[in-house]
């Protein structure tokens, strides 16, 4: 069966941007997984903590069944800056307990990013996550929908000097579509919405952003 699946990401994040992977972006997670190409476009809406401003993304998953890689692009300019910062990077997500007959998905991601910035306040960041993630899928007629909640570390190096901070991110993948036997393809929609928060001391969680659906898009996939 051939699948495609499009995405519109909303977060409110929590933490400082350089302790995610993506600055200005939750640490994306997917405990379940799945098969085929997935297009995300994500925004995200960091605290007055984090430097407030917005972040723009896209990203493209490729699933294989248990295996899950993705690469993305994100921009994120902060509050009163005069210029954004571009971060590129990629993550791979192994899901080693769940599956279709099995409601609970247990998954391990780990991912890196570059953040090139020309500021001296905001220094070009190599950033490294890991994280295990928890999710139920909940019984939903015509609708799936996987709250899920993914601990994990978050490391940061940024002129010479490297931290390592633990985080977790709450939010919820829903997803629903339709399929057709005549094509045998599936065009499958779906959001997300997540907060993200850590930092070396406490945890400052947010509430969770408002997730936007987007629309179904087809593409080859892959069996």
């Amino acid at each position: 069966m051939k699948r495609a699946v499009l995405i519109v990401g909303v977060a409110a994040l929590a933490t400082t941007p350089a302790a995610a992977q993506w600055l200005g972006m939750p640490v994306w997670n997917s405990p379940k997984g799945g098969t085929g190409i997935t297009i995300n476009g994500d925004w995200g809406r960091p605290d007055s903590t984090s430097g407030k401003g917005n972040a723009f993304g896209g990203r493209a998953s490729l699933g294989l069944g248990t295996l899950t890689l993705t690469a993305g692009v994100e921009t994120y300019k902060p509050e009163n800056a005069t210029s954004s910062i571009t971060s590129i990077g990629g993550n791979a997500a192994m899901r080693v307990i769940g599956g279709s007959l099995i409601p609970v998905s247990i998954n391990l991601q780990v991912g890196a990013a570059r953040s090139d910035s020309s500021s001296p306040t905001r220094p070009a960041t190599t950033s490294v996550t890991g994280a295990a993630g928890l999710a139920i899928s909940l019984p939903t007629p015509g609708v799936s929908i996987e709250p899920y909640v993914s601990p994990g570390f978050r490391y940061r190096r940024a002129s010479g000097t490297g931290n390592t901070n633990f985080g977790y991110t709450i939010g919820a993948n829903v997803s629903f579509g339709m399929s057709s036997s005549a094509s045998g393809r599936t065009w499958r929609s779906r959001c997300r919405s997540a907060c993200d928060a850590g930092s070396q001391a406490r945890l400052k969680p947010l509430p969770l952003g408002r997730a936007v659906p987007g629309a179904p898009l087809s593409f080859p996939g892959v069996m």
